[in-house]
């Protein structure tokens, strides 16, 4: 099989979908491996060492997307994207598509066969291709948020863990999932007071057990959710329905009653965002304002430390990458119901039912496209 990596274009986003200890391997399975010029740079993989390892160098993205059976990216295809790949050919990265509908359309216009990152699943019952992203972004969300309440970014003038004799900032973290928990392990460590809001028991019991005294946790209601977030300095938006959008867990009304240069970090961005106030933004421009409170809504924030991202992301996808280049995507897809899920679109089709509910589509099983 013919693999194809391109360089990603969408803003600020500089991680690349295979560094070249991942090509090496496919390569010695068999394969072939082009990779656009230039698309590993940011990350110090430079051309040299794909050709070392064996990878042709390609010089745009055309050329890629002609050549290869699959491509293997990071983010979302943009449209231009999208409008260069043909019928039965395999693109996996991570999709989000319950909150981009111009994307599903143009994925399935174009006959593709989508596989999500988000939505491949392990036998423990995780998201084992979301989770290295989810673990960087919840880590960042704590700096970014602590960065949001200096002064001169609009927030309320104070230092995350305080000094002593000064209180430290209450942080509120919505989602016990990997996103919170690396998140409540940074807050922690830089000395911040940190509640844990989670709708499983069986998570905060978890929680519990992993950090004692030094978090307070709560079941989620709406009492819960409204008491704390009006009383937080910092608001971490960490909920996750796989594939599906995320829930809408604090109203717009509620913000007037927040503490004016308080700041919420909405991570659950990607599926549409927990914040009724919250839209998409770059790394470029980070934040807005919405009634005196401060609003961080970047839709890939670990294209910030694409190194780190990059790295971590291929020690879990190269397995899958393996198996769909060995077996081919059906024979793959047969064998592993895991990797099954990942399915996305195929053939104009949207195989995963919680992205056809949100966007109000059609449903065809997964299944039953691959056993046909």
């Amino acid at each position: 099989m013919i693999i194809g990596v391109p360089k990603e274009i969408k803003n600020f986003e500089y991680r690349v979908g295979l560094v070249p200890s991942s090509i090496r391997e496919l390569i010695a399975c068999g394969h072939q491996v082009v990779v656009q010029q230039g698309a590993g740079d940011k990350i110090g993989c430079r051309d040299s060492d794909y050709q070392q390892v064996g990878a042709r160098i390609a010089a745009g993205a055309v050329d890629v997307y002609t050549q290869a059976d699959m491509i293997v990216k990071v983010k979302e295809p943009q449209p231009e994207e999208c409008r260069l790949l043909r019928k039965d050919q395999l693109l996996f990265a991570y999709l989000h598509l319950a909150a981009d509908p111009e994307q599903a359309k143009l994925l399935q216009a174009s006959g593709c066969v989508a596989i999500a990152y988000e939505t491949v699943t392990n036998a423990q019952g995780g998201l084992p291709l979301l989770a290295p992203a989810s673990e960087v972004a919840g880590r960042m969300s704590i700096q970014a948020g602590a960065t949001c309440l200096e002064i001169k970014n609009g927030g309320r003038g104070i230092l995350l863990g305080g000094v002593p004799g000064v209180a430290p900032a209450k942080v509120v973290v919505l989602g016990g999932g990997v996103v919170g928990t690396n998140a409540v392990r940074v807050a922690l460590g830089m000395g911040a007071h940190v509640v844990v809001i989670d709708k499983s028991l069986e998570r905060l019991y978890q929680l519990d057990l992993q950090f004692g005294s030094c978090i307070h946790t709560l079941f989620s209601t709406t009492d819960a959710i409204e008491e704390e977030v009006v009383n937080a300095d910092l608001v971490i938006g960490a909920v996750l329905i796989p594939g599906a959008s995320a829930p809408r867990l604090v109203p717009k009304s509620l913000l007037s009653r927040m503490r004016a240069g308080s700041v919420m970090v909405d991570v659950s961005i990607d599926q549409g965002g927990c914040f009724e106030t919250s839209k998409p933004t770059t790394h470029e421009n980070p934040t807005y304002i919405v009634d005196g409170v401060v609003h961080y809504c970047v839709t890939n924030m670990p294209g910030a430390v694409p190194r780190t991202s990059t790295f971590a992301l291929n020690n879990a996808t190269l397995p899958f990458i393996l198996a769909l280049a060995n077996e081919g995507y059906k024979k793959a897809m047969l064998r592993n119901p895991h990797l099954l899920k990942g399915l996305n679109i195929c053939c104009g089709h949207i195989t995963y039912q919680a992205v056809a509910e949100a966007l109000h589509q059609p449903y065809v099983p997964a299944a039953k496209l691959i056993g046909e």
